[in-house]
């Protein structure tokens, strides 16, 4: 009977262990997801400034960080210039794909340093702040 109990104590022990390291697991792998995201972010507005690349050398780029709300419906505004609706774009896929996810774009001549900032863990929480910060020439 003792020899009963010690090998469910064991198991429940495994188990317990088991299941730690799988929510484990799926945090770590939701945090790689957002990472990828803001990787990808980050490419992007690079990409839309190589493309309008006099703009962006003239600073039309350049953007603090702002809050981001995701609008499903969004639409860039046509009367606007095209950096403008590249920004406004970028703004929204950062509200959309990010947990209060923001942005912001430096540039000292022509090299740009683009940071995505996001919230890991519950809104408030200083501790789920994550940064990903970019820097490339345009």
């Amino acid at each position: 009977m003792l020899e009963v109990l010690i090998a469910v104590l064991v198991l429940a022990i495994g188990l317990l262990g088991l299941a730690s390291l799988q929510s484990a697991s799926l945090r770590f792998n939701n945090d790689a997801q957002l990472r990828t995201q803001a990787t990808l972010l980050a490419y992007d507005v690079a990409d839309r400034m190589r493309a309008n690349r006099p703009e962006a050398l003239g600073g039309a780029y350049d953007a603090a960080f702002a809050a981001s709300a995701c609008d499903t419906a969004f639409s860039a505004d046509a009367s606007q210039p095209v950096a403008a609706q590249d920004l406004a774009q970028w703004r929204n896929q950062l509200g959309c794909l990010l947990p209060l996810g923001q942005g912001s774009v430096t540039r000292v001549d022509d090299v740009v340093t683009i940071t995505v900032r996001w919230n890991e863990r519950a809104a408030g929480d200083p501790a789920g702040v994550r940064d990903f910060v970019f820097q490339t020439r345009i």
